[in-house]
């Protein structure tokens, strides 16, 4: 295999998977993925509140469209904007009684999309190995300043 295969089918893995667990999320008629990615995040942090920038830096799908997204969520009521007590220049994205309903709702639909579209696919060895590679990479990167 070249040096660049790893490389090439996480893109292209990527490319397939996402759109399709998307798909599955619009059928079952939850949230859009990029707005669980989102609310997902938020209802795994402290208090299911974080800053804006933090919220940046762990989105995984919608790093770039944060912003938006809470801006869309915060007109459906699943998101609240805050100012930060600390640092009142910082905005802190809370989420809702609604959110967390609308987390819930989804999760059962995106975690089984996931495991049809994904891990199924993969027997337990190969699993493992794949994300103890995939968060060696992630872990280097984190580290990086």
């Amino acid at each position: 295999m070249e040096r660049v295969d790893a490389w090439r089918w996480l893109l292209r893995t990527h490319a397939a998977v996402v759109p399709a667990i998307a798909a599955d999320l619009a059928r079952a008629g939850v949230v859009p993925l990029a707005w669980y990615d989102v609310l997902l995040e938020l209802a795994n942090a402290p208090d299911r509140r974080l800053r804006m920038s933090q919220l940046g830096e762990r989105a995984v799908l919608s790093r770039t469209r944060v912003s938006r997204i809470v801006d869309e969520l915060e007109r459906e009521g699943l998101v609240e904007r805050v100012a930060d007590p600390h640092d009142r220049r910082a905005t802190i994205a809370a989420l809702t009684p609604a959110g967390r309903r609308a987390v819930a709702r989804a999760a059962p639909h995106y975690l089984d999309s996931v495991e049809r579209h994904f891990s199924s696919l993969l027997d337990d060895h190969e699993r493992e190995v794949v994300a103890r590679a995939l968060q060696k990479v992630a872990e280097h990167h984190r580290a990086r300043p």
